[in-house]
């Protein structure tokens, strides 16, 4: 059964670091085994066909291809579409009524403990809302993501797992790139 996957590298075309056209990283993963490959953006967003098995192990050999063939070294979060629609139906801040442009979402690899949730509460500014659900956090950045201290980086640190941040126009850009397929 062929299924339909997100795949998010973190840190790509950043400031002028990592430097990864999208012809280079679609060709990377229909190499690996992806059909069907779409990039959305210049910041490693990815759209991919595969067997339903197959989505992980795509994922590892364009990892090793990036980091052999380009010297970069980017981690790469994935979820499948049901996944995906999920993440966008989920969002709570949406429910309240809150402004998308301060929203964003962080996909993280594994889902985080209760210890490392609380480290995270304990950590935020007054201005920043968040909601953690299973390995998805939603952010409601009243000031911007540009002053957050809730940042991938900030993130792997204090959680022990994988963070790639997205804002909440392109999850929902990613969501009609899926949506698109049916």
């Amino acid at each position: 059964m062929t299924a339909t996957f997100v795949a998010l590298l973190r840190g790509v075309n950043v400031g002028g670091a990592n430097r990864l056209t999208m012809a280079a990283l679609r060709a990377a993963f229909e190499s690996a085994g992806g059909r069907e490959v779409e990039t959305l953006m210049q910041s490693g967003n990815v759209v991919f066909s595969a067997p339903a098995d197959q989505g992980e192990a795509i994922v590892g050999r364009v990892r090793a291809a990036v980091a052999r063939d380009l010297a970069i070294e980017s981690p790469i979060v994935l979820r499948d579409a049901d996944s995906w629609r999920r993440l966008v139906a989920g969002n709570p801040f949406l429910a309240d009524g809150a402004n998308p442009e301060v929203q964003h979402a962080i996909c993280l690899s594994t889902p985080p403990g209760a210890e490392a949730v609380a480290r995270i509460e304990s950590s935020r500014a007054q201005h920043e809302a968040f909601a953690m659900v299973g390995a998805n956090v939603y952010l409601k950045l009243s000031n911007g993501v540009a002053r957050s201290k809730l940042a991938n980086v900030w993130l792997d640190a204090r959680i022990g797992v994988v963070a790639t941040m997205r804002n909440w126009r392109t999850v929902t850009k990613l969501a009609a790139l899926i949506d698109a397929r049916r």
